[in-house]
Formats: C-alpha cells, structure tokens, sequence
C-alpha cells in the first residue's frame, strides 16, 4: 500500500464522507485520517491486521459507521466511546475481550457486532444503550447471561455458539426483545427461564443445538403463550 494510492483514498474520503481500505494488510489506524476528522461518516477497516485503535478515533465525532472486522484488536480505547453520533459498530472477528468501561456513552448506537471475539460474559454496558436495535455476540466465550440483561433495549440478541448454560430471568423482562438466538449453547431444558415463553415480548426463540430435543420445549407451560407471539410476528410479516 504506497503513500500515493493512501493520498487517492484520501481525496476520495475527503468527498465523500466515506474511507473504505480493507484486506490490505494494514498493521496500524492510518494517521493520517485526522485531516478528516470533520468529514468523515464512514470508516470501513476491515480485514487488515490492526491491533490497536488510536485515541485519536474520539476525534471522529460526525462518524455513523465504523467498521473493524478481521483485525486483531485485543481492546478499546476509551476515547471511542465519545463518538455520540455512531449508530453502526462491527467488530467481528478480533480478540476483544471487554467493552470499555464509558461504552454506555455511545448513545446513538443501533447495531452492534461482536461476532468471534473472547467475551466471557453480556457487557452490563449494553443496559444503557436505548436506541440499541441488534446486537450480536455469538461465538463468543459466554458461559452465563447476568441480570443487567433485563435492562437490555435491544430487539435481536444473537448469542449462538457461546458456552451458555445458565440465563437469568430477567431476560424476559426485556422491554423490546423480540428475537433472541440461543443456538449451539450448552443449555439444558430445566436452565431455559419459562418465563421467556409465558411472560416476555420474545417471538422467535431459536433453541437448536443444546442439551435437549426441541419438542421437548413444546411440553413447557407457557409455549402457547409464545407459539401466539410467533404466530402474530408472521402474519404481520407474511
């Protein structure tokens, strides 16, 4: 990647609102990208071999977008939670471990990817984010899923292929969850909180792949109760 063709993407950015630069080998956050810290919308990363995110990403204070995937970003710097117009982070594909502590400070925030990092646990710093839409964490290392999810405003919670075998109650106290993905986990039937089925917004569970058959689920007291949720979610969508 030369100096010249970084100058051409530059330009481009510059009017265009977006930097878009992936599989390029990239071992660090262009520097460079500070000129532009009042243009740019979009950054798209992915796919380079960055392991650190530079304080100076707090700088980027109209970007909607930012885009990490494939990295090898280890963790966040806090300066990126001052970014209050971000709506779109993926960062898929990393060894992110945490969230920054001021994560909650990202208030625009609607979709959030942490597909295929090394969290061991739902960040608590979800619960604050109000206009969340997804969030995605699976394949992750989660084991359990805390009682601050019940704070959760998001309306897809995707938790597939973790390590999860116990979920708190709380999550069917979730205000707009509609969609949660629990697939290739480690749950058994008696650790599945019934009252996501009788008493909760959900109207798709998807359960496959866990420590008990499907059907079984259909025995549950409350599984009506959801199978009507579900039915209702279809029709409209039909």
């Amino acid at each position: 990647m030369g100096n010249s063709a970084l100058k051409a993407h530059l330009e481009t950015a510059q009017k265009t609102g977006v930097f878009q630069l992936t599989g390029k080998g990239l071992t660090e956050f262009p520097e460079d990208l500070q000129k532009l810290t009042s243009n740019l919308r979009t950054i798209d990363l992915s796919n380079n071999k960055i392991e650190l995110l530079p304080p100076l990403i707090g700088k980027f204070s109209f970007l909607k977008s930012l885009a990490l995937n494939n990295n090898k970003l280890t963790a966040l710097p806090e300066e990126l939670c001052k970014l209050k117009k971000l709506e779109t982070l993926h960062l898929n594909g990393n060894h992110l471990r945490q969230l920054p502590a001021a994560f909650g400070q990202l208030s625009a925030l609607k979709t959030l990817s942490l597909s295929g990092n090394q969290l061991r646990t739902v960040p608590t710093q979800l619960s604050g984010l109000c206009h969340l839409d997804v969030v995605d964490l699976s394949k992750n290392q989660i084991q359990n899923v805390p009682d601050t999810v019940g704070e959760l405003q998001a309306i897809e919670l995707n938790l597939n292929q973790n390590q999860i075998s116990q979920i708190s109650v709380q999550i069917s106290h979730c205000p707009r969850l509609k969609v949660l993905r629990l697939e290739e986990n480690c749950l058994e039937l008696s650790m599945l909180p019934q009252s996501i089925l009788s008493d909760s917004q959900i109207s798709l569970l998807a359960v496959e792949g866990n420590l008990f058959e499907i059907k079984k689920l259909r025995e549950l007291e409350g599984y009506d109760k959801y199978m009507e949720r579900f039915t209702a979610t279809k029709k409209k969508f039909a």
